[in-house]
């Protein structure tokens, strides 16, 4: 399993309907993608939800390289590039993933964080993986995964959710869509 997030801020007094316009015409075309686990069509609005900006951020979770190469090298990172410019496209090597009970994906939530300097790699990518598993046997989660960058030595935790979580830590996303044509191939379990 690979991580890759982009996220594109956008202007104080942008007009967050035209990327919900954007996702509901163009959010099926990842609906059948080849080595995709899913993709989470992800907003952030200012003002709400604690957050401080305006913010697509799609977030994805990829069974195979070769389908995220496709994705990045193939023409549907494209679109993006297109309408917004290039923007910085953060990867990280997967850790663990867990299923939840959780209904239909409404928020999301993403937190990253720097791992420590010491103490054994096992013992820390262990700990990312009880995380997973334990956030997502809350109630309302539909599934929770921690992936590593390896050259910033940062922690992601993303987790889905049918409502949005009391006291979540990180940020809160609405999620507009979910295309999940891999979701049930994603191994679950920690990834080692």
């Amino acid at each position: 399993m690979h991580a890759l997030q982009y996220e594109i801020t956008l202007p104080a007094d942008y007009d967050m309907s035209v990327i919900r316009d954007r996702v509901a015409r163009r959010g099926r075309l990842l609906d059948d993608w080849e080595g995709l686990g899913l993709k989470a069509y992800l907003i952030r609005e200012r003002g709400l939800r604690g957050s401080p900006v305006n913010a697509y951020a799609p977030f994805y979770l990829w069974n195979t390289v070769d389908g995220m190469n496709a994705f990045l090298w193939g023409g549907g990172f494209q679109g993006i590039v297109d309408d917004f410019g290039r923007p910085s496209a953060r990867q990280w090597t997967g850790v663990a993933y867990e299923e939840g009970a959780g209904g239909q994906a409404r928020f999301a939530v993403r937190e990253r964080q720097p791992l420590p300097d010491d103490g054994p790699l096992a013992d820390l990518a262990a700990d990312a993986a009880d995380g997973a598993r334990r956030s997502a046997a809350r109630d309302g989660a539909l599934l929770a995964a921690a992936a590593v960058d390896t050259s910033r030595w940062e922690l992601v935790t993303f987790s889905l959710w049918d409502h949005e979580p009391a006291g979540a830590e990180g940020d809160v996303f609405e999620v507009l869509h979910l295309s999940a044509p891999g979701r049930d191939r994603i191994r679950r379990g920690r990834r080692w």
